[in-house]
């Protein structure tokens, strides 16, 4: 005798439009593609280096001779930017190797615009890499804390990005989350004659525990303290939208969230509030829990990033900035 059926029997049924492939593929309201990645790479100084990063499995610290292979697996998969980080040969206490024109990413600059001119060059524009301290600007004593001295900082900021633009640069991307800084390198960009450049803020950037791979990286560990005094409490949504908004006010053309996964509904207010073009970085902690639970058999790799990285569109983000991007790239031409 078979069980009575409920009544009344649901008269809207979702699952209609989940019972067949094409179907789903037809009602999907958000789609990732490779348009929408942009690919981390570490400059190293030397020659012959590729250097896998123990933390970060699969990506590399690369001398300026051996950036050629990425540049060309980037351009054969269609990734649209890069993103470059430098790791000098020498750092000192106000980190003048940003502000060189034969700095390490200054020159790689030039060599990817000699190789793929129309590929994306985006410049992190900050002084830890290239400090001594590891901090992101020069340091000052504020009643016996020291600490980094924003205001002294600001003109730095500028003289970095203005050498970044000569170098051909098309995007910077301050992440020092200075007070001003957004000011202080727009008018300097401004007066150099690169008022066409635009600019990426790190507008909500967070003092988070998922950048301990990305120090072994840039091999950029402070040597003291932390960068909780000019990165954001993790605790804090309402700030993050003050932050977003003064940096809109001071130039910025877009912004971005760092990190990515545990600040979802930070990307999702941004893109509400302001409707700019909105970055997410989706950081080394995040890909090397990913890495690590692959490596163990625990989830499927593709699965989860490919749902992670359509999280992130979800949320409201236009760029993910991701160490996943190679192989994200390969699966979506795969599909």
């Amino acid at each position: 005798m078979m069980a009575e059926l409920p009544t009344p029997l649901p008269e809207r049924r979702p699952r209609r439009l989940r019972s067949h492939p094409k179907l789903r593929d037809l009602v999907r309201e958000n789609r990732l593609t490779v348009d929408d990645l942009v690919y981390p790479l570490f400059i190293y100084h030397g020659e012959n280096v590729r250097r896998e990063i123990g933390s970060m499995p699969g990506q590399y610290q690369l001398s300026l001779d051996r950036l050629p292979e990425a540049i060309a697996e980037v351009q054969s998969l269609g990734i649209p930017g890069v993103i470059l980080f430098g790791i000098p040969d020498s750092k000192d206490a106000t980190g003048s190797g940003a502000c060189d024109d034969g700095g390490i990413v200054q020159e790689a600059t030039r060599l990817i615009k000699r190789l793929a001119p129309e590929l994306l060059v985006i410049i992190d524009v900050c002084f830890c890499e290239y400090t001594d301290h590891g901090h992101c600007g020069p340091l000052s004593d504020h009643g016996g804390r020291i600490d980094v001295d924003n205001d002294a900082t600001l003109p730095l900021l500028a003289e970095q990005a203005v050498s970044h633009a000569r170098a051909g640069a098309d995007i910077v991307a301050p992440s020092g989350m200075m007070d001003g800084m957004i000011r202080a390198i727009r008018h300097g960009l401004d007066r150099a004659g690169f008022n066409g450049l635009p600019i990426l803020s790190y507008a909500a950037k967070f003092a988070s525990g998922y950048y301990g791979p990305f120090r072994d990286a840039a091999e950029s560990t402070p040597s003291f303290g932390d960068r909780r005094t000019y990165q954001m409490d993790p605790a804090n949504g309402d700030e993050a939208m003050r932050e977003v908004a003064i940096d809109l006010d001071e130039g910025a053309d877009m912004v971005m969230v760092k990190p990515a996964l545990a600040y979802m509904d930070i990307v999702r207010r941004v893109k509400e509030r302001f409707g700019v073009p909105t970055a997410v970085y989706n950081v080394s902690g995040e890909y090397a829990m990913i890495k690590a639970a692959a490596r163990n058999g625990w989830i499927d790799e593709r699965r989860v990033v490919l749902e992670t990285l359509t999280g992130f569109k979800r949320a409201g983000a236009d760029i993910i900035i991701t160490y996943h991007a190679l192989d994200v790239a390969r699966w979506l031409h795969q599909d």
